[in-house]
């Protein structure tokens, strides 16, 4: 098994790694655990290409999708599957992203990826117990080049800034009409940003996780 296996069976089935790293002590990974793979949407292509699957027409499809292909992945690839949903309890996700020093957090502490932009995003992970050999790449935050810093200001109600997230304004906005352009296109702060304007993410996507964020707070 080595690395290049790993990401191509992931590519092949629309997934991308967005962070691989070896866990220390401390790092909440699990028990065993030698080498962590965080996988998010591989694009352009990825909701194309899960618009076409079975789960596509039943409830929470991107997560049954995920459990299915992921799942999958694991058994072939000889890993452990973990998912960010399915809790509580939940998989530390946000805490191994950072860990990784492949995701940073935000000006907005929106997590960030110099890939995916603001549009970062997990639909699992893979457990090894081995030690897989990982590129030597030093990468960093594209929040550090960025000189206007768009996402300050992009968020109507101002949920979202340098000092957290307002998590009511965000849904009361969201109730309004003026909230409409965000549930039908996507939360405005993570297009803002310019790494996530060329990713290739389409508004159908954005439209879905923003609909599904929303009706999970009312119900």
């Amino acid at each position: 098994m080595n690395f290049e296996r790993v990401k191509g069976a992931a590519a092949g089935q629309n997934l991308d790694v967005i962070a691989a790293f070896h866990p220390s002590e401390g790092d909440l990974a699990p028990d065993g655990c030698a080498t962590l793979v965080l996988l998010g949407p591989k694009e352009p292509g990825f909701w194309a290409a899960i618009s076409r699957e079975p789960e596509a027409r039943g409830p929470d499809p991107v997560d049954r999708w995920s459990r299915r292909i992921i799942d999958a992945l694991a058994e072939g690839l000889g890993a452990r599957a973990l998912f960010p949903f399915g809790g509580p309890p939940y998989q530390p996700f946000v805490n191994w992203a950072l860990t990784s020093r492949q995701v940073w957090q935000s000006p907005v502490s929106l997590l960030v990826h110099d890939r995916a932009g603001l549009f970062v995003s997990f639909r699992g992970a893979l457990a090894f117990d081995r030690r897989l050999d990982l590129p030597d790449i030093t990468r960093r935050s594209p929040c550090e080049s960025c000189a206007s810093k768009p996402c300050l200001s992009a968020c109507p109600p101002h949920a979202l800034t340098s000092q957290g997230y307002d998590l009511a304004a965000c849904h009361s906005f969201l109730d309004q009409p003026a909230g409409r352009s965000c549930l039908d296109a996507g939360c405005l702060v993570r297009k803002a940003c310019p790494v996530s304007q060329i990713y290739g993410r389409l508004e159908q996507q954005s439209a879905h996780h923003m609909r599904y964020f929303h009706k999970k707070a009312n119900s």
